[in-house]
C-alpha cells in the first residue's frame, strides 16, 4: 500500500515538473528561429505596447530540399504579457501571461541551411489576432508557403554534372 502511494506521489511530481517547463524551451532548433522572427517584428511595431510570449503550436512541418536544407512552416499563438514593452526585464518568458487580451496567430515558413535562416526565398512571417483572421487569410498563408517550398526545376544532387 505505501509502495502504490509512493509512485503515485512520484508521478504527480513528474506530471507537475512537465507542465512547468515553459513550452518555448520545449521547441526544436528551426521552430525556435521562426518564433524568435515573428516576435522580433511584433516588437517593431509601434501598436503592440506589451510584450508577448510562445503560447502554444498549432502544427509544423518541415521538408527537406536537399544540400543540408529544409523548409520549416510554424502556425503557433502568442500570447501579450503584463510587462510593458520598454521594461527592463531581460527574459520576456517570465512575465506573465495576460487573459484580458486575444491571442495572436502567427504563421511563419522560411527556409534553413546550416542551422540559419536564409534570406532567400524571403522568410514569411504573417501575425494577426486570433478573433481578426478569416478562412480567406488562413488560405493565403497556406498557399504562400506550400509556393515558396515547391521549387519545380530547383538543383538536386541527380542533375548535377560532374567534370569530366
Amino acid at each position: 500500500m505505501a509502495a502504490g502511494l509512493l509512485l503515485l506521489v512520484c508521478a504527480g511530481a513528474v506530471l507537475y515538473s512537465a507542465q512547468a517547463q515553459d513550452p518555448y524551451d520545449g521547441l526544436p532548433g528551426d521552430y525556435k528561429k521562426g518564433v524568435d522572427l515573428a516576435l522580433e517584428q511584433l516588437n517593431t511595431r509601434t501598436r503592440v505596447h506589451h510584450r508577448v510570449r510562445f503560447f502554444r503550436t498549432m502544427g509544423k512541418s518541415d521538408i527537406e530540399s536537399g544540400f543540408g536544407g529544409k523548409y520549416v512552416s510554424h502556425h503557433f499563438y502568442l500570447k501579450p504579457t503584463r510587462c510593458a514593452k520598454g521594461s527592463t526585464v531581460s527574459n520576456a518568458q517570465t512575465c506573465p501571461f495576460r487573459n484580458d487580451r486575444p491571442l495572436i496567430d502567427c504563421a511563419v515558413c522560411y527556409k534553413t541551411a546550416a542551422d540559419q535562416i536564409e534570406s532567400f526565398p524571403k522568410p514569411y512571417v504573417h501575425c494577426i489576432q486570433k478573433p481578426r483572421l478569416t478562412e480567406d487569410t488562413r488560405t493565403a498563408r497556406r498557399e504562400h508557403c506550400r509556393n515558396m517550398s515547391y521549387n519545380p526545376g530547383g538543383r538536386t544532387i541527380m542533375g548535377m554534372r560532374g567534370r569530366n
